[in-house]
């Protein structure tokens, strides 16, 4: 045989094997690949794995109870937000509402409308007789969680019956009631200081009914303290709930 029918042989050959190689690998089964790891989330259900191991925090909000027509809300330091729902927010399993029922105290001892224990009573729905009306100026809400907790997310509503904007939202951790002890702050908007609690660099919202969620990043704390200084609409002082997501401090 010559040595050019030798050299054609060759390449047939080399050819069918290529060819029988790529049949038997083929691509990745459908089945298989990009599949999400499934998990729990902190209060039930199943969610996608987050890459530190941590789940997506479950909350329950609120109907929608926008009434009227929503006004043109100017503010110098507002966030205009993206027009979405807000994306998942992650926490470590066993994450839980460790504010409800749990006692409420503040700098208005008798609110112009409802009871201080309202602020942790469960009802977010944010109608009549579900909220309590502080009165003008800067006023705050304390909540005794009882014991100390690693504090991972706030979630807070004033009021979402109306599109409005709060000022000088403060949001403070301490380890004693008077706040004297190991005072931190985890949230600030008062970005000139008119509550004189220090310069803030976060953004005014306009409420709604998902509330202002507010990461804590693990803080451990047993008093949850809240800042409000009037709104938009009147200088008066409102809120609907406030729910403190940790678990319980080791």
């Amino acid at each position: 045989m010559s040595k050019r029918v030798l050299f054609f042989v060759g390449l047939f050959l080399a050819a069918a094997l290529s060819i029988s190689s790529c049949k038997e690998s083929g691509p990745p089964s459908q089945t298989t690949a990009n599949k999400p790891e499934e998990t729990k989330t902190a209060t039930g259900g199943n969610a996608a794995q987050g890459q530190d191991g941590k789940v997506v925090l479950e909350l329950k909000l609120p109907t929608p109870i926008f009434e009227g027509t929503p006004t043109d809300i100017s503010s110098e330091n507002l966030d205009k937000g993206t027009g979405k729902a807000r994306l998942p927010f992650m926490v470590p399993e066993g994450t839980n509402n460790v504010s409800q029922g749990k006692p409420v105290t503040g700098s208005d001892e008798e609110p112009i409308i409802g009871e201080l224990e309202q602020v942790t009573d469960g009802d977010k729905e944010g109608s009549d007789g579900s909220y309590v009306e502080l009165g003008p100026t800067r006023q705050y809400v304390q909540i005794d969680l009882e014991k100390e907790y690693n504090i991972y997310a706030i979630l807070v509503w004033h009021y979402h019956k109306q599109a409005r904007v709060y000022h000088d939202v403060v949001v403070q951790l301490a380890d004693d009631p008077d706040f004297i002890t190991n005072v931190r702050t985890v949230f600030n908007n008062d970005h000139d200081n008119s509550s004189g609690l220090g310069v803030g660099k976060d953004k005014e919202w306009i409420e709604t009914n998902e509330g202002r969620l507010i990461d804590v990043g693990g803080a451990k704390a047993r008093y949850v303290r809240l800042y409000s200084n009037g709104n938009t609409s009147n200088d008066l002082n409102h809120y609907v709930e406030v729910e403190v997501y940790g678990i319980a401090a080791q």
